[in-house]
């Protein structure tokens, strides 16, 4: 099947569009997430942070680009990677990205008092002469760092008052300590609570990242979590 037919069918909600998708470019995901193999990070890690960022090409990618969506998808795959070693604290986000977000971010709330309605990235690129793939790159790379306080998905509640009904005296629940709890969760847990509580994404897009069912993921998750309360 095409694949901006694909595309269309993943915008508009088909869940096995996006699981084609997925594993049809299986091979461009790992290429990126190649690059940072020796980071500290597992390599499954790599590429399960790889499948957010090529999802999320998925979802914004808009064929009057004018450009092929791997050109496209691969500053958004490496972006997600990027901004996870960032927060780890693995890599520094250089000045000219930095610079170059503060741009796109100012130009967008400009566009949006114009039109009277959110740019398109397509408008944002005329806007500052960029191409899409060096806005994606930017905004990727130096995206907001996702928080045990946000909520998590459609279910809006967040990992922090689910590990515990209340607040420990001495934030038990802080980044490190958490880290470090998940960090002994075997692989496939570890995975689906980066999934769902660092990059807050539904149990239905968890599910098409890791090649299960919804029902799946929910049983799994309650295990992980039951897993984190006895480290806790």
């Amino acid at each position: 099947m095409d694949i901006e037919l694909l595309i269309e069918r993943s915008q508009a909600g088909d869940s096995a569009a996006k699981q084609r998708l997925v594993e049809e470019n299986a091979g461009l995901i790992w290429s990126v997430a190649r690059r940072y193999f020796g980071r500290g990070v597992e390599k499954e890690d790599l590429y399960q942070l790889g499948c957010l960022g090529f999802l999320k090409a998925v979802e914004g990618f808009d064929p009057a680009f004018g450009t092929r969506f791997s050109t496209y998808a691969v500053p958004k795959i490496a972006g997600e990677i990027l901004r996870f070693l960032r927060d780890d604290g693995t890599v520094k986000v250089s000045r000219t990205l930095k610079e170059r977000a503060l741009q796109i971010r100012r130009a967008r709330q400009a566009l949006t008092g114009q039109l009277g309605r959110e740019p398109s990235v397509t408008e944002l690129a005329a806007e500052l002469d960029l191409t899409p793939e060096e806005l994606a790159e930017a905004e990727s790379a130096t995206g907001a760092a996702e928080s045990i306080q946000q909520p998590a998905g459609q279910e809006g509640f967040t990992l922090e008052n689910v590990l515990t009904d209340t607040r420990l005296e001495d934030e038990m629940v802080e980044h490190l300590a958490l880290r470090q709890a998940v960090s002994r969760l075997p692989d496939r847990l570890r995975q689906l609570i980066g999934l769902r509580y660092y990059h807050g994404l539904t149990q239905q897009k968890t599910a098409e990242i890791l090649g299960v069912s919804q029902v799946q993921v929910s049983r799994l998750e309650k295990r992980a979590l039951a897993e984190l309360r006895k480290f806790l």
